[in-house]
């Protein structure tokens, strides 16, 4: 057995963030590793929480405690029963021990600060699939983890969309 790893998902509610939770659950996530879900919420926001732990991050949330309802809204999380299904079952039936954790700031600088504060051995994160020009727009976070994060970076494709 070797050993235990600390593996990181971004999440943002979107369909291809839970699509790397479940492609973490199923294919990565070892018996007794630890997932960490990280949340980056945005700058503006203004949740209880954000005036205490918006320098460092919020401490580590159990799994126990971020499956409550009122406890998401003290964050400004979305309560979601299908996240909440897949992380049961992972640490239900492979030992993992799953924690939330909620950044606020920029999504791609602070998944890979995240990665540093937590002694990520990976991170995974999903990738809605912009185009050319969009992601020249935009921006692509996946993009910038990848080329930014100093660790192994998994991307979840998405469902196919226009190159354009």
């Amino acid at each position: 057995m070797g050993k235990k790893r600390v593996v990181g998902i971004g999440m943002d509610y979107s369909p291809t963030s839970k699509a790397a939770l479940r492609w973490a659950a199923q294919n990565l996530v070892e018996d007794g590793d630890q997932m960490i879900l990280i949340h980056v919420q945005p700058p503006k926001s203004d949740h209880t929480r954000k005036q205490l732990f918006e320098d460092t991050g919020s401490p580590l949330i159990p799994l126990e405690e971020f499956r409550e309802t009122n406890f998401s809204k003290q964050y400004g999380l979305t309560y979601d029963p299908e996240l909440l299904d897949v992380l049961d079952t992972v640490s239900r039936t492979k030992g993992a021990k799953v924690v939330a954790k909620v950044y606020w700031g920029d999504p791609r600088e602070k998944l890979c600060d995240a990665v540093e504060d937590l002694n990520l051995d990976s991170i995974v994160v999903g990738s809605r699939g912009l185009g050319t020009i969009k992601r020249v727009l935009l921006g692509s976070v996946s993009n910038y983890v990848v080329t930014s994060a100093p660790c192994p970076v998994t991307v979840v494709k998405g469902a196919s969309s226009s190159k354009f």
